[in-house]
């Protein structure tokens, strides 16, 4: 097959193919060449390395088509198969579509964990590279990072007004940050041993944190005290979590219970125990969600059926269950991935529940009929955080292979 050139185009490439020539060594064959293609003897400064420029920028253009290509198909096979349009559905029930809107990287170690602001069109992620990054979700852009723990960021949190941000880490430090100057404003120590989840109190007001060394602590935000210690896991404490009235604290452990704590009293009010492994992740359900959980556990409230609150929680066992504080059982388990549990959040529409997991995928279960609605194959690796933003259409997961990801909800 001859390529056709003009003659304006031949006569360039003859002067690139005779400066590489040149600039090789290989005067015999320039002399050759530069006869054969009757060129004159100077070659212009212009030509310099040219070729080996556009031979490299070829090689980077037909991986940038592959990648499209594969991006091409992916939305192609999702419009085929009906993934549909914004405009028919109404948003309880947009869930995030494939390909990614944006694929940010700039961590350097595995990213722990990716939240949303609560006002700002900004998300924040945490590493193992002991920092943290804020990104703007909306245009893909970089903003800045925070530097100041010594070892693996494990956990971040914001505030209800998002004017504060908490951080704990390996380092056994739990950090806060002023979100508007950006400044780290108190350390607060305490914890013997990695601290791996933290989050505030409705109010503002308190903190807190869940650690290595089998407690969870609270903080006093003004002073950063430590005010209140619960003990009882035997366990590694995974994970935190406060319910919407900030009464009661539900935690997970390496010692496969989830409990549950009244947080005036510090007493343990439920230990809930069924899962084989490790426990990763808790989340409270929302109220919104509570007419499916209703269904999907096969009563009616109205009839004074359960009336909550619920859980769910994730486990190394690769299962999640939804639990009924009330009564301290499980109402059902969700089967579908094939590795650990990481992280879970609830749809703001309450039919759904979002799922991360080292099987590399994002799940969304429908409640109601406790089954997989869609699996996304999110990461390159597994797939360690995910957020959905309580009222834009997006969701935002980390993984350890260094990413942030950004979807668009449809």
């Amino acid at each position: 097959m001859k390529m056709v050139l003009s003659q304006r185009q031949r006569e360039e490439l003859n002067k690139a193919i005779a400066d590489y020539l040149g600039s090789n060594g290989y005067l015999n064959a320039l002399t050759e060449f530069q006869k054969e293609a009757d060129m004159p003897g100077e070659i212009d400064k212009k030509y310099g390395g040219l070729l080996e420029k556009k031979w490299t920028s070829v090689i980077r253009l037909q991986k940038k088509v592959m990648d499209l290509e594969a991006k091409l198909a992916e939305a192609e096979k999702e419009y085929n198969a009906g993934g549909p349009t914004r405009e028919k559905r109404s948003p309880t029930e947009w869930i995030p579509r494939p390909p990614e809107k944006y694929a940010l990287s700039g961590h350097r170690s595995p990213v722990t964990k990716v939240i949303f602001h609560p006002i700002f069109s900004v998300m924040v992620s945490s590493s193992e590279d002991a920092t943290i990054k804020v990104w703007d979700y909306e245009t893909g852009d970089y903003e800045r990072t925070l530097k100041g723990h010594t070892d693996s960021v494990q956990d971040i949190a914001f505030d209800h007004t998002g004017k504060w941000l908490v951080s704990c880490s390996a380092d056994m430090s739990i950090k806060l940050w002023d979100f508007t100057s950006f400044e780290c404003v108190k350390t607060m120590q305490g914890h013997d041993h990695n601290v791996s989840s933290v989050t505030f109190m409705p109010s503002g007001d308190f903190i807190v944190s869940a650690s290595r060394d089998k407690t969870m602590k609270m903080w006093e935000v003004a002073t950063g005290y430590c005010v209140k210690t619960f003990t009882g896991h035997r366990e590694w404490v995974r994970m935190v979590r406060v319910n919407q009235d900030g009464s009661l604290l539900a935690s997970c452990s390496n010692d496969q219970t989830v409990r549950v704590w009244v947080v005036a009293t510090r007493e343990c009010k439920a230990e809930l125990r069924e899962h084989e492994h490790v426990v990763e992740c808790v989340a409270w359900a929302p109220e919104a969600s509570y007419p499916a959980i209703a269904e999907a556990a096969g009563n009616d409230i109205k009839k004074g059926g359960r009336a909550g609150p619920f859980l769910i929680s994730g486990s190394r066992d690769k299962t999640i269950k939804m639990w009924d504080i009330s009564i301290g059982l499980c109402l059902f388990t969700l089967i579908g991935h094939d590795n650990w549990v990481r992280g879970l959040v609830f749809h703001p529409g309450g039919k759904f529940i979002a799922s991360a997991s080292d099987d590399k995928t994002l799940r969304m279960w429908d409640i109601r009929n406790k089954r997989t609605h869609k699996t996304l194959e999110a990461h390159q690796h597994f797939v360690t955080s995910l957020d959905f933003h309580k009222n834009a259409p997006y969701v935002i997961s980390g993984s350890v292979d260094q990413f942030v990801k950004v979807w668009e909800c449809r």
